[in-house]
């Protein structure tokens, strides 16, 4: 047997996974340990996290791997700021002492690190890096149910490469193309999130929940920026942006372009300005993505699209490419971002490096990407006893038949089972759930629960058998990473005077049979659920299914803004305590708030740093 760990670390979002001949066995990211969003420092509970899991100690771990190459990053730093000398002297003085005294010499920082995890570590020569954009390619293509694919990479930046075409067959992947620093599709969409207010590699996503409130009114401004060829490719104007050398990611004359100052976010309301320009953005990075993924179609002939890289985390832009149907099927890595590229590096290592035979699994080899922690029953009291919580143990059919109930009665419910995600998506193991049908619980778990801005929409979770008969697709989403249209038969057609409402007004008015999963443009981020995957879940909707005739439910992560997804029994009673979720089901254990010794009430409302 050989076994193999990846490492991302020291950008965003850490994160470690172990592999035994190839397998996925466990991956973690180091927020969910740390309790700190996006938490970019070295992965050390993710490590002890999958070793253990595992059954390994470190000593014991045949290969080691990174998931970038940090001398090429290193090259590229240094080239920009030469090329664009004097300017952002200041950004190289505060970057380069850094990289000089660590990052630089990552082998070394890994190394001090890891012996950390067992004494009999003593040497690096285990320990291996890959490059960032293969990484992130190697991610989605091997974990695939495809044979061959090809696979598009789009984020900020990894050492140069910014977008990737490559091409896998079997158990090989060669990187085609790609587009350089400084002309990233990730960084422009970025440069809009800071734009309109939201933290930078943690508000893109409100950025895409913004858009459907708004026209794409300045779609023509935003290409005086980029220069878009018919295949996709394109090149940045440099001069509306201050990303490369600078400490901001625009400049006076993106102001200028645009007519407004950067958004403050503690001092300026979101205006139907900001949802216009998030809705232009959203448009624009929709049709270079329909571009893209056109004219790789045409050169290979491929018929299978795999997609990686903070971009395929666009689930609006994912949604417009398969109903575009350029390719047959479409397949996007759960953990797309950067936590996604240490199982990505420790795949390449096994696959590509080592040319090890790939059996395909036509269900993929992501088990859900249920790849976290777990606990059993007694781990979950013994949780809840040292907290001081009360509770009900009651089996699996009365778990499922009073949960439905809660459900049904517009209750709030924490949900906790089985193991933890791995990606930024709840998928019904660490998830706050509630009734679709209800038109006021969008608003109320944003403002009550998850005390974030009311525009932010929530998914479905629906089963498998059932999402043609209610959204226009039927192909499997297990990852809520493609969004479709509500069919028409359970829209609610707005009125000519509603359609010219300030668009978080359309909140509030009712546009379908399940008003709080669908967006104002009548969409929605879709996660099927399969039994075969997540038994008690699809237990759960299906009952809920039985009593009401809808095979829906929301889900939404089991967090408040700024915190990362709960972990443990512990972290999830605290959630539950600091929020107004009105119950908690975590294993065969129910908890009911009012219930609860209202001693150990918490205020969540400023616990975690906003995102």
């Amino acid at each position: 047997m050989k076994t193999i760990l990846g490492i991302s670390a020291f950008y965003h979002d850490s994160a470690a996974c172990i592999l035994k001949d190839g397998k996925i066995i466990a991956a973690a990211q180091e927020e969910r340990f740390t309790r700190k969003k996006h938490d970019p420092s070295y992965p050390h509970n993710a490590i002890k996290f999958v070793l253990e899991f595992a059954d390994l100690k470190l000593s014991e771990v045949d290969q080691i791997v990174f998931f970038e190459k940090p001398f090429l990053k290193f090259e590229r730093l240094l080239e920009t700021y030469v090329a664009f000398a004097p300017k952002g002297f200041i950004s190289f003085a505060k970057a380069m002492p850094l990289w000089i005294k660590e990052k630089l010499f990552q082998k070394k920082l890994l190394f001090d690190k890891l012996k950390e995890h067992d004494h009999n570590y003593k040497s690096d020569k285990n320990i291996f890096f890959s490059d960032h954009h293969l990484s992130h390619a190697a991610s989605a293509f091997f974990p695939s149910p495809f044979e061959e694919a090809v696979i598009l990479t789009a984020d900020g930046v990894g050492e140069w490469a910014t977008t990737t075409v490559a091409v896998g067959k079997n158990n090989n992947l060669e990187i085609k193309k790609e587009i350089h620093f400084p002309h990233s599709l990730g960084l422009l969409y970025s440069a809009f999130t800071y734009y309109t207010g939201f933290k930078v590699n943690s508000g893109e996503y409100k950025l895409m929940g913004l858009a459907p409130y708004g026209k794409p009114l300045y779609e023509n401004k935003i290409k005086e920026l980029i220069d878009i060829k018919e295949d996709g490719t394109f090149r940045l104007n440099q001069n509306f942006f201050n990303y490369a050398t600078g400490l901001t990611m625009t400049n006076e004359y993106f102001n200028k372009l645009f007519g407004q100052k950067p958004r403050n976010p503690k001092k300026d309301r979101l205006t139907q300005f900001h949802m216009d320009i998030a809705s232009s953005i959203q448009k624009v990075t929709e049709d270079i993505m329909i571009k893209l993924a056109r004219s790789i179609r045409k050169e290979y002939g491929i018929k299978n699209l795999c997609l990686a890289g903070g971009v395929a985390l666009n689930c609006v832009a994912n949604g417009k490419i398969l109903q575009e149907k350029i390719f047959d099927n479409i397949w996007i890595q759960p953990a797309a971002g950067d936590a996604g590229g240490s199982l990505g590096a420790a795949l390449a290592l096994w696959y590509i490096d080592q040319k090890n035979k790939r059996i395909v699994n036509l269900n993929d080899d992501m088990a859900g990407s249920y790849l976290g922690s777990e606990f059993n029953q007694d781990q979950i009291e013994n949780e809840l006893k040292s907290a001081g919580a009360n509770y009900e143990t009651v089996n699996y059919d009365s778990l499922i038949n009073k949960t439905s109930d809660f459900l049904l009665n517009e209750k709030a419910v924490g949900w906790f089972q089985g193991r933890m995600e791995f990606g930024p998506r709840a998928l019904g193991a660490r998830s706050i759930l509630g009734d679709p049908r209800s038109d006021k619980m969008q608003k109320n778990l944003n403002l009550k629960v998850k005390y974030r801005e009311s525009f932010r929409p929530f998914a479905p979770s629906v089963l498998r058998e059932d999402i043609s008969d209610w959204f226009n697709m039927n192909i499997d989403s297990p990852y809520m990473l493609l969004v479709a249209e509500i069919n028409p038969n359970k829209k609610i057609e707005m009125t000519d005077e509603q359609k010219n409402l300030f668009g978080i007004d359309k909140l509030n008015i009712k546009r379908s049979e399940i008003p709080a999963v669908t967006h104002v443009d009548y969409s929605a981020r879709i996660q099927t659920v399969n039994k075969d995957t997540n038994k008690i879940y699809y237990d759960l909707i299906s009952k809920f299914k039985e009593k009401t005739g809808c095979p829906v439910i929301v889900n939404t992560s089991f967090n408040v803004r700024g915190e990362p997804i709960v972990n443990t029994p512990k972290d999830a009673f605290n959630c539950f305590m600091g929020t107004e979720l009105d119950y908690l089901i975590i294993g065969n254990c129910i908890l009911d708030k009012t219930k609860q010794d209202q001693k150990l009430k918490k205020d969540y409302t400023k616990e975690f740093e906003l995102d």
